[in-house]
């Protein structure tokens, strides 16, 4: 089969076996982009064709998506897969450009727009061993000045755009990212060994048990807990590959015996403190989307932080908290609303981290209303579109609460 599948409704008019192989074929290339799809979707997807028939492009795909899809988070895949997959009469070309190195552009050019790496790896994956060489006249030289080794292009890329083995590598290095965070004293004491604060009451009642004669005094301090981290996190269909990375680091963080409190929000708030206890956590953040009904939908940011500060700031949000509210900011709500439940947040935490994946953009300005509400309120104001960004919020989150 040819790597450019021919338009759907042209193949209705020929042979059945050329769009059994074109859909088989394109379930694969989903499948290896990271969709869970077995061999059942495709005699599905099939039944349903000879049923509802290709007499249309948008009646094709929705026959597809109906069978292919059961998941929210997976709609922007499938939709970027067809794109390229049904449609692109140079797809061969598109996409082995997208595997040629990364290189310095010249003052002045315009860079590509980005597009999907891992549905390049899934279209033409790269064969494993050597690959033969091409006859000597077929050979072309190209100079590509590459400015950072593989780690540091890593660090730098977009989590949207990573292939599947770069967004497994990106994990591990997550997971190895937290820094332990000093504990701080709190208001509660414990006796302590050494002269510091006098403990009248321990001193007093070790003079009773003596018979009034004077012992040796008792000193306590403040005991000392590992700060609180509160994450709020934006699960809205632009979000979800970002706040699923936000989560590996959630989960890393846990598991440093850091004390993380951890919640999603779309169109309604939901707590999954307990799902990133897990100790894979691939796992814990697969059981997290799996129990979230609203992941990759709708957004009410103005409704779930009314909902934060009504029933769960107070439980789990000490003063000396520390909140990470990761969102874009894009709230359709009364942005003036959402401007008072963010500085009801902000007073009764240490610091508001917000942490905006649209800081990727150089040009970036907070322009649209929910985000002008938000901004005046928050503590700092930092990107999370990439690993380079997550070292620097754990940096910051060491250093703030020294």
């Amino acid at each position: 089969m040819s790597a450019t599948p021919q338009a759907p409704f042209t193949m209705a008019r020929r042979q059945g076996h050329h769009l059994a192989d074109n859909v088989a074929h394109f379930v694969r290339v989903l499948r290896a982009a990271g969709m869970p799809l077995g061999t059942d979707r495709t005699v599905t997807a099939l039944q349903a064709l000879q049923v509802a028939g290709v007499g249309s492009r948008q009646q094709f795909k929705a026959v597809l998506a109906a069978c292919l899809i059961d998941r929210a988070e997976h709609r922007l895949l499938f939709d970027q897969a067809f794109e390229l997959f049904w449609r692109d009469p140079d797809l061969l070309g598109r996409m082995r450009a997208m595997l040629l190195p990364q290189v310095r552009l010249q003052p002045g050019a315009v860079p590509a727009p980005p597009e999907n790496r891992r549905l390049a790896e899934a279209l033409f994956p790269q064969p494993a061993g050597p690959q033969p060489r091409a006859p000597e006249q077929d050979e072309h030289e190209i100079h590509a000045e590459l400015t950072w080794n593989d780690r540091e292009l890593l660090r730098r890329a977009d989590f949207e755009t990573l292939t599947a083995d770069e967004w497994r590598a990106a994990q591990r290095l997550v997971a190895r990212l937290p820094q332990a965070l000093p504990p701080e004293p709190v208001r509660r004491w414990q006796p302590a060994a050494r002269a510091g604060v006098l403990d009248a009451r321990a001193t007093l009642a070790a003079m009773s048990r003596q018979g009034g004669e004077v012992p040796t005094l008792r000193w306590r301090r403040h005991r000392r807990h590992p700060p609180q981290l509160v994450l709020l996190a934006d699960i809205s269909g632009s979000m979800g590959r970002y706040t699923r990375m936000l989560l590996h680091l959630a989960h890393a963080l846990t598991r440093a015996e850091q004390r993380v409190e951890c919640f999603v929000f779309g169109t309604r708030l939901t707590r999954i403190t307990q799902a990133l206890t897990h100790r894979d956590p691939d796992l814990a953040v697969s059981r997290v989307v799996d129990t979230v009904a609203d992941w990759s939908g709708g957004t009410r940011i103005n409704a779930c932080l009314h909902a934060f500060n009504r029933q769960w700031a107070r439980r789990v949000m000490p003063g000396n908290a520390t909140v990470l509210l990761v969102t874009d900011g894009l709230e359709r709500d009364d942005p003036q609303a959402l401007g008072r439940e963010v500085a009801q947040l902000r007073r009764g935490c240490r610091q508001l981290l917000w942490l905006n994946p649209l800081l990727r953009y150089e040009a970036f300005e907070p322009l649209a209303a929910g985000m002008r509400a938000i901004q005046p309120h928050v503590t700092r104001l930092m990107p999370a579109h990439n690993l380079a960004s997550l070292e620097a919020l754990v940096q910051a989150l060491a250093t703030g609460h020294r």
